[in-house]
């Protein structure tokens, strides 16, 4: 679906697809929120798209998580439906698997409950993104509804779905992590001699010179390649998929030829499928990365190995 603000009369198929492959991976924009609020000390807190998302995801996990375990410790474990036996299967598989390895078997219930938090969180933000709910609703506004621009519908179609594409989100939650690392440390160490850990101890004082600010250093990357990784991943598989998706139309106007561009999509179309494939395999890879690679910084500010 082409956006209403991007794709403009007179501009070529090839002009058109650039600004749209980005209009569907990135954020909209402020002038068109979704829920208009008035600013706050010069910060404007109207919803976007994204965060449209995330309270979407956040209800989604409700549902489809939290209410139904609440309803099974109700029934003091009697009605145990399929559903219930996969979220248990995941909860221990990430207790036994993820979160005891590294933080060890005494800090497990502590920790276990944030990891599992990522992981469903994150699963959920990276699915959604596979399901064409704005782009149907485009497709019936267009044909159907026919509304302006200024309408709730039209707002709603600017922007991508997938909210763990956007920096911004992957970055609150590696900063989540971040404070996670330090805190457990604090928890296990106390407060200064966690941070004593950070270096080897017993060399000599001149090494600590180059020692302490690398290790700071090394703080600050690890939230960051959690924001890096994550986001990148979910932005790339899209981005490849519009792509392989817009060559029929880039080919067939560059030839001036529709039977070449339908040539074209009996290549692209099949790739743009086993793309689709990779992506919801990369939904729960990236969804496991995380939540693993956030029990290892937390198992390294506790156990500390040096």
């Amino acid at each position: 679906m082409v956006a209403p603000a991007i794709a403009k009369s007179g501009q070529s198929v090839l002009e058109q697809v650039g600004p749209n492959i980005i209009h569907h991976v990135s954020n909209s924009d402020i002038s068109h929120p979704i829920i208009q609020f008035p600013k706050f000390f010069g910060v404007d807190f109207s919803v976007t798209k994204h965060v449209l998302m995330l309270w979407i995801v956040a209800i989604i996990v409700a549902i489809v998580v939290i209410i139904p375990v609440q309803q099974y410790i109700k029934s003091n474990g009697k009605n145990k439906s399929r559903w219930m036996v996969m979220i248990e299967y995941i909860t221990e598989f990430i207790r036994n698997a993820i979160s005891s390895p590294n933080v060890g078997p005494k800090w497990v219930m502590t920790w276990t409950p944030l990891f599992l938090t990522f992981f469903f969180f994150i699963l959920f933000a990276n699915g959604i993104g596979l399901v064409p709910i704005f782009d149907t609703i485009g497709l019936i506004d267009r044909f159907f509804l026919k509304t302006n621009s200024d309408s709730l519908i039209n707002n709603l179609l600017h922007g991508g779905v997938t909210a763990t594409g956007n920096f911004n989100v992957t970055a609150g939650l590696a900063t989540v992590t971040f404070f996670a690392i330090i805190i457990a440390g604090v928890k296990k160490h106390g407060f200064i001699k966690h941070w004593k850990n950070l270096v080897p101890h017993g060399l000599a004082w001149p090494i600590y010179i180059i020692l302490i600010p690398i290790e700071l250093m090394g703080l600050i990357v690890k939230p960051f390649a959690l924001t890096m990784r994550l986001a990148a991943n979910m932005t790339g598989g899209h981005i490849a998929l519009l792509a392989l998706l817009s060559l029929m139309a880039i080919v067939g106007e560059m030839f001036h030829s529709a039977a070449i561009g339908i040539g074209v999509a009996a290549v692209s179309v099949p790739m743009s499928v086993a793309i689709f494939g990779l992506e919801i395999i990369v939904v729960l890879v990236q969804a496991y990365v995380f939540t693993l690679l956030t029990a290892v910084f937390v198992g390294m500010a506790i156990n500390v190995h040096h």
